[in-house]
């Protein structure tokens, strides 16, 4: 990529939370503490579910890939996020920059098809629960989970690409934790135009369809647990998919009260308002990924029964 004299870039400096260093400290140590409990806590839930052949199910599958996934989603961020934290100003290659919001684009692109998917599996299984063996069978729910990755992974190349294009002149200092997609369009010194039409495009594939699927899924899924005569045979079903849309909720709930709410259009509000957005962004970022295992584990009598069994198998 070529850029002229007076848009050159090499490295971006990442604010965080600089103007605040003893907030800094507090999240240093709570970030390092939740990323810990993201690695054990998924990593278990994996390990459960590839060793317990009873959890050999397109379910435990799909929520193998989200555990995967949301180990890949924070090592992406969280280790620059925690250096940060320990760092007045962070300075960051421009390619370094770029790797890093490509991953946890793509990562976050993922985990919203995937949801998707998870919600037409819950789907047939209590809608279609004698035809759930067949209609999903192997041949079925791999080429789901693959075609999340793909999706997530072709829209992060789409968007990073389209970024990387931009001139970016004078101003380098990103107010985030992290290289996030919006806070570097920002910085552009150039029509954007191309990139928030992109970004709405991506918005509509990896946000709004997921979500629409999700709805109608759970639409048709509590009509069919309603139609259920007894109340053992209600709570049963709803159990198998209460956990996931517990999931759902939070993901997506953080998600659009961090893009739908309104911009401020003063300086000082707008800097404030920088740093709540990486706050949320954090949140969203590392909450939900240690949250994720607790809620499936917890809620779920098959993976509690299974983390039980672990110390007998051995």
């Amino acid at each position: 990529m070529e850029r002229t004299n007076d848009s050159t870039l090499t490295e971006f400096v990442l604010v965080g939370l600089s103007a605040h260093p003893k907030l800094g400290t507090v999240f240093f140590v709570l970030v390092l503490w939740m990323y810990q409990m993201i690695l054990l806590g998924n990593g278990v839930l994996i390990s459960v579910i590839i060793f317990d052949s009873h959890l050999h199910t397109p379910m435990y599958f799909f929520l193998c890939n989200l555990s995967f996934l949301d180990i890949c989603y924070t090592s992406s961020s969280v280790p620059l996020i925690l250096d940060n934290f320990l760092t007045v100003r962070k300075r960051v290659s421009f390619s370094g920059c770029m790797v890093q919001m490509f991953l946890s684009f793509a990562m976050g692109a993922t985990e919203c098809v995937l949801l998707g998917m998870m919600a037409l599996d819950r789907y047939v299984a209590i809608c279609y629960p004698l035809r759930y063996p067949v209609i999903m069978s192997k041949n079925t729910y791999v080429p789901m989970a693959a075609g999340s990755w793909v999706i997530g992974l072709v829209d992060s190349v789409v968007q990073t690409s389209l970024a990387m294009q931009l001139p970016f002149c004078a101003n380098n200092v990103i107010n985030h934790f992290v290289c996030e997609i919006l806070a570097i369009l920002k910085l552009a010194c150039a029509d954007i135009s191309i990139n928030v039409i992109s970004m709405a495009g991506s918005n509509l594939i990896v946000l709004v369809i997921p979500l629409l699927v999700i709805s109608i899924s759970y639409i048709f899924i509590v009509t069919t647990i309603l139609r259920i005569p007894s109340t053992e045979g209600k709570c049963k079903a709803f159990s198998t998919c209460s956990a996931h849309l517990t999931v759902v909720i939070i993901f997506y709930g953080t998600i659009f009260f961090m893009y739908a709410k309104p911009k401020s259009k003063s300086s000082v509000g707008a800097d404030n308002q920088d740093i709540i957005e990486a706050l949320i962004s954090l949140f969203y970022g590392v909450m939900t990924p240690m949250l994720n295992p607790l809620i499936y584990s917890l809620r779920n009598k098959d993976v509690k029964a299974a983390v039980k069994n672990i110390p007998d198998k051995r």
